[in-house]
């Protein structure tokens, strides 16, 4: 599977600045991860390339239209499993299994937190952001309440890790790739 191929078929069903900014962070919060743990990077950031990817266009049908959509650059089985599980109890009923999907359910809905946070501070970056500002803006229902805390906490506790290691770890994966996905916009 080749980056260029995914990317430009995220393009194809995805125009807005905001949605191709979710998948690209996504992608370098996934190829952290998968660095960390001795995983295929390029095969988990595709992942994350593409996990929201008919989100835009077709959002009633998010992670039901998916399939389809991968079959135009013959994404394998494992791949549309993993992105259709992000979705689960929500638009889906794919259950993460694997450490990856388990991985990319988590973080999705977080890194948009991280992200509003970030937006939030004078910086305008993750690269000064601490764990103790990310909680606070987490216990506030209101702040981004686009983003499910219920979601975030269940993912913590799939991967059996506290909602501080998740934040953490999902905070140095935004440092990581945040200047990455801004000069790819």
């Amino acid at each position: 599977m080749d980056r260029n191929e995914a990317l430009n078929l995220l393009k194809k069903y995805n125009k807005e600045e905001f949605h191709i900014r979710h998948a690209l962070t996504v992608e370098g919060v996934m190829r952290y991860f998968a660095k960390e743990l001795g995983y295929d990077e390029d095969f988990w950031g595709i992942v994350g390339l593409l996990h929201d990817i008919d989100f835009e266009k077709y959002p009633e049908e998010h992670c039901q239209k998916a399939p389809e959509l991968l079959k135009e650059i013959n994404a394998p089985e494992d791949m549309v499993h993993a992105i259709c599980s992000h979705g689960y109890g929500i638009c889906s009923n794919v259950e993460p299994t694997h450490e990856m999907e388990k991985i990319l359910f988590a973080v999705d809905e977080l890194t948009g937190l991280i992200w509003a946070a970030a937006k939030m501070r004078p910086s305008k970056s993750t690269k000064d952001m601490e764990v103790s500002s990310l909680k606070k803006k987490f216990k506030d229902k209101k702040f981004a309440a686009g983003c499910s805390r219920d979601i975030i906490s269940k993912g913590a506790e799939k991967l059996g890790w506290t909602l501080e290691e998740l934040f953490e770890k999902t905070i140095n994966a935004m440092r990581a790739c945040e200047d990455a996905v801004n000069a790819e916009l």
